[in-house]
């Protein structure tokens, strides 16, 4: 029973192959393509793998990138299915104002993070951050209920916001220091800090909350940029949002007994 995990942010497609949908199962086959490379998979990293025989997919993209993908499934007799957040799942509850209108991807890589949080002990509190293109930062307490998140522009969007918006602002990106003294350094360093301050705001709001010091996973494209100037404890975890989609999957694909 291989499964097919694919994962589509703004600007490229991740696609793992396990050999069963289970958090556990060994790994086949994994590889990433840009956006607008993805027509040439059927004919290229895909053309060799084992057939899946079920596919879980997140996106944040729209409804034309999805057909694109199914498109370059059809080598395979397997069905698409893309994940929509719900009230709840895998052992998650949904505390979202309309629940479907919540990103895939935020909902995925909370579950992800919940699971890998219980595996290393007692449940406690969970801040759930994603950096890319933008950046949310999410609250889970220790009955496993998402209770609210941030959302806040990635460095690229504050940058290209400050260039547009302030007249004869173009210097290239600089380095993150306590006391910048030039703007390159002034734009990256107040980019970096927003981001790490967002994400010490609600690690202490959560703390408040629950009574206990919460745990806090980052993952996304940019996280490694963040990772030397946060002021938080953090766990880094690259495939996050795989780590979710085997677990939704190890329920939603489960072979009868």
């Amino acid at each position: 029973m291989t499964f097919l995990a694919i994962d589509i942010g703004n600007t490229r497609l991740k696609w793992a192959l396990h050999t069963a949908p289970h958090r556990n199962a060994p790994l086949l086959a994994q590889g990433a393509e840009f956006l607008e490379n993805i027509d040439r998979l059927a004919e290229g990293d895909w053309a060799g793998l084992p057939h899946p025989t079920s596919m879980l997919g997140c996106t944040v993209a729209g409804d034309a990138v999805k057909r694109r993908i199914e498109e370059q499934m059809e080598l395979w007799d397997v069905s698409a299915h893309w994940v929509v957040a719900s009230s709840a799942e895998a052992g998650l509850v949904n505390g979202y104002d309309y629940p479907s209108r919540l990103g895939a991807d935020r909902w995925v890589a909370m579950i992800g993070a919940w699971h890998r949080s219980l595996a290393q002990g007692a449940p406690r509190p969970l801040v759930v951050v994603m950096v890319g293109t933008a950046v949310t930062v999410d609250a889970i307490d220790t009955q496993g209920k998402f209770l609210g998140g941030l959302i806040l522009p990635g460095h690229g969007i504050m940058l290209r916001a400050l260039e547009s918006g302030t007249a004869g602002l173009h210097v290239p990106t600089g380095n993150v220091c306590e006391f910048p003294t030039n703007t390159s350094d002034a734009l990256t360093s107040g980019g970096t800090y927003a981001i790490a301050g967002a994400v010490a705001c609600m690690v202490q709001h959560l703390r408040q909350h629950c009574g206990a010091e919460p745990r806090c996973i980052m993952t996304g494209g940019a996280g490694w940029k963040m990772a030397p100037n946060m002021s938080v404890p953090f766990e880094l975890v690259d495939n996050l949002l795989f780590d979710g989609l085997l677990e939704m999957a190890s329920s939603r694909f489960a072979v009868p007994a």
